[in-house]
């Protein structure tokens, strides 16, 4: 789960916006992991958040911005087919993975997500799901974790037409939780942490403290 973008200076962008637009899509990526396997009755999976960036020699503002969450997926290592990892499991079985394998889908998309619609929010504007399409998402930050979800579809041993209305509900899923109110508030409380902290590595149980004090039972 790693975004990564390049801002030339040419690009009106504040550093403050760059940062913002990162730490959101880093929260969203956060937020879905843990609260939205939690969600799914999916086990807890350790992960922490990584953010670089690099400069060049003639100024101080920052070209490559680079987000990264170490860690975050259920399944480690993809299969050649679903089918072959699965055989010889019982239907309850199939079942836990397959949910496992769309939750690792989802989670990469809602980064992405959860930049596209602070960014809309920001023109004090309202994110329109019917607008959001897989290939916008390269405008926030999203080309590796497309790249990502399309190498779990291929797992999948689909035709394209059936892969690209697979991803479409993929990502109207990752939609519906960006736009829960309850995750948006976690989100939001976490990507302002994020903004407002030097660090360049959020361990875990730090991640965890901030998105269950935004929503306390």
């Amino acid at each position: 789960m790693k975004r990564n973008s390049n801002f030339y200076k040419t690009v009106n962008l504040s550093h403050q916006d760059v940062n913002h637009k990162i730490a959101f899509h880093e929260a969203g990526h956060a937020a879905a992991i843990y609260i939205g396997n939690r969600q799914k009755g999916l086990p807890p999976v350790y992960f922490n958040i990584w953010l670089s960036s690099s400069t060049d020699d003639f100024a101080s503002y920052p070209l490559t911005i680079v987000g990264n969450i170490d860690g975050g997926r259920l399944i480690h290592t993809l299969p050649s087919s679903v089918e072959e990892a699965t055989t010889g499991f019982s239907s309850t079985e199939k079942a836990a993975y397959l949910c496992a394998f769309e939750a690792d889908m989802i989670n990469l998309l809602v980064g992405p997500v959860a930049e596209a619609k602070y960014s809309a929010l920001r023109h004090g504007e309202l994110m329109n799901p019917l607008l959001v399409q897989a290939n916008s998402l390269h405008r926030y930050g999203g080309s590796s974790d497309l790249e990502s979800v399309y190498e779990y579809l291929g797992c999948f041993l689909l035709s394209e037409t059936l892969k690209e209305q697979k991803m479409a509900q993929l990502l109207m899923a990752a939609i519906r939780f960006v736009n829960d109110r309850e995750n948006w508030w976690s989100i939001c409380a976490l990507a302002d942490h994020i903004a407002c902290q030097d660090q360049t590595v959020f361990e875990y149980h730090q991640i965890i403290d901030v998105l269950e004090s935004a929503n306390p039972a």
